[in-house]
């Protein structure tokens, strides 16, 4: 995929540095930011009732609020505080992976990913976040990135792996939804360790 015109911009060491174009992805996939015309695709990915969880807590279920959604992560693109991408393949966004909380003292940044019902299992997760990865070392020049997931949640912890993202631990009772808590194992990949991009 060509790179994007201009780049993005971003910091490195505390200084403004031109980021480079869109991550890479394989298997036909396709890594760009999220855009206006994306409404539909927003409100279609956020209609399940657990996708609630990876918005923060807001509803998403209007086009209103798919909009704001989408200028959410511009805003934070624009910070340079988060990156979040579409995952797409055919024009069709199928996920999104992102990663956030960018330390730029400590080089470190935080991965979450998700895809649309109809895409699970089709390899949109991992192709997403081993891009991210790439882009993230490459680009922004992080060394750290981690990422977690809910025990009891085995594809997200198959995703981690496979995009060469070991476990590192165990946080025991870390997140609430509602009146339940969950321990969640804590994934982290680092610029050196090897993995192969394919």
């Amino acid at each position: 995929m060509p790179e994007e015109a201009g780049g993005l911009t971003g910091e490195r060491s505390g200084g403004p540095v031109a980021v480079g174009g869109e991550p890479r992805a394989s298997g036909g996939f396709v890594l760009r930011p999220w855009r206006a015309e994306d409404v539909a695709a927003v409100l279609r990915a956020f209609a399940p009732k657990e996708m609630s969880r990876q918005s923060g807590g807001r509803p998403v279920t209007t086009p209103a609020e798919a909009r704001d959604w989408i200028t959410g992560r511009e805003r934070e693109r624009a910070a340079g505080t988060a990156f979040t991408w579409a995952v797409v393949r055919g024009g069709e966004p199928l996920g999104s992976v992102s990663v956030s909380a960018v330390d730029r003292v400590h080089g470190s940044g935080w991965v979450s990913y998700w895809t649309t019902g109809t895409a699970r299992g089709t390899g949109v997760a991992t192709a997403g976040v081993r891009a991210l990865a790439r882009w993230a070392f490459d680009e922004l020049g992080l060394y750290r990135l981690e990422l977690g997931h809910r025990t009891d949640n085995p594809a997200s912890c198959a995703v981690a792996r496979r995009a060469g993202f070991p476990a590192e631990g165990i946080e025991r009772a870390k997140l609430r939804y509602r009146d339940t808590r969950y321990d969640v194992e804590r994934h982290a990949r680092l610029a050196t360790d090897y993995v192969n991009w394919g």
